[in-house]
């Protein structure tokens, strides 16, 4: 397929739904990994289409729910500081944290901005001298490497006013960790299509090598991830283990090579820890020693705050695909998108805005 109209092919979905049907003979567990995904699952009606057996459950593809709310607590005590310009990005303005959140702080006065890119906090942090201008790194592959291409610019300039609050997060080996885990049942993986495209198909091989299970990269128009189902029910019925690229229009075996060298020079592997999952082994990059002094918590000398999850929050089970959100006491009563308790409120990548917004005939 060329164009795009054809991912959106109404009779071409009912040829694969039906062939889906004839196959699925048994339940078959499928985690999309992405919260694009998931959103787009919701938006398309895609779970009605699918026969009962399909299950389709959610993983930690939403990068401001998985940030640990040690992390927002941490930006929310540097906003007390007067010396300080807090910049994120929208979503993260509004991540609960143990007491308020960066909204919240906003409106009391707090230097708290909303920036679309870390560039641009380079360029304010050259029009402050006086103030030391944080960006809040949170994302995925997608976004470091922008990231680092802001602490190389602000470098390249002696800009030594700007630092990154480090959260950075990988997705192959925080899959792993979820395979891993004897309580979670997952029959295939749709790995996610926007990671991809940085960091390419050769990273999943594990899955089908290691694991025998069946993964697919797919895109997010409903034609693509049906097919990434299907696919997945194809090497189920052959008994076949494979990694599959249904993303081909924009994701290729090696991936940006830029981005990743970008990435390279100024990031280097380190654990990191992921809301609801823990501390998880070369899931995060930190910066390399060369640009360790654009790190917040070095640079200022800074203590992390403890972690404190939100008391009643299932939001770290949600994000393992273990329960729905409506397995949540909060959901859809004290926790909102307008009063979100948990990160998986917030975002609107986050699986429990998803199921708020298009499943209203369950609660």
């Amino acid at each position: 397929m060329k164009y795009l109209t054809e991912f959106r092919d109404p009779g071409l979905t009912r040829k694969l739904v039906q062939k889906i049907e004839n196959m699925a003979d048994k339940e078959i567990t499928i985690m999309e990994v992405c919260g694009t995904h998931t959103m787009a699952i919701f938006k398309s009606g895609l779970r009605q289409l699918l026969p009962h057996q399909i299950r389709l459950i959610s993983g930690p593809g939403c990068p401001v729910c998985v940030t640990p709310q040690s992390y927002i607590d941490t930006a929310i005590q540097l906003t007390e500081r007067q010396d300080v310009i807090i910049t994120a990005f929208g979503d993260m303005l509004r991540v609960p944290g143990t007491e308020g959140s960066l909204m919240a702080q906003k409106s009391k006065g707090r230097d708290v901005r909303m920036v679309y890119s870390p560039l641009d906090v380079v360029q304010l942090a050259a029009e402050n001298p006086q103030k030391e201008v944080i960006f809040l790194a949170v994302g995925f592959e997608t976004t470091a490497p922008t990231i680092a291409l802001s602490v190389e610019q602000a470098k390249k300039a002696n800009i030594n006013n700007y630092s990154i609050l480090q959260s950075i997060k990988t997705m192959p080996n925080t899959m792993e960790a979820l395979v891993r885990e004897e309580d979670i049942q997952i029959d295939g993986f749709l790995c996610p299509g926007h990671v991809s495209a940085v960091i390419g198909v050769k990273p999943y091989r594990f899955l089908s090598e290691k694991y025998s299970l069946p993964a697919v990269i797919a895109g997010f128009e409903p034609t693509d991830i049906i097919m990434g189902i299907y696919h997945i029910l194809d090497m189920l019925d052959k008994k076949e283990s494979q990694v599959r690229n249904e993303y081909t229009r924009l994701v290729t075996e090696d991936g940006n090579l830029k981005a990743l060298e970008m990435i390279e020079r100024v990031f280097e592997e380190t654990a990191s820890v992921w809301r609801g999952l823990g501390s998880i082994e070369g899931t995060g990059l930190r910066l390399r020693q060369d640009y360790e002094s654009y790190d917040t918590v070095k640079k200022l000398g800074i203590q992390a705050a403890p972690e404190q999850p939100a008391k009643g929050c299932i939001c770290g089970e949600i994000l393992k695909g273990k329960v729905s959100p409506l397995d949540c006491r909060l959901f859809s009563t004290k926790c909102t998108p307008e009063t979100p308790v948990g990160a998986c409120m917030v975002s609107e990548e986050g699986t429990c805005a998803a199921y708020y917004r298009y499943k209203p005939n369950h609660f």
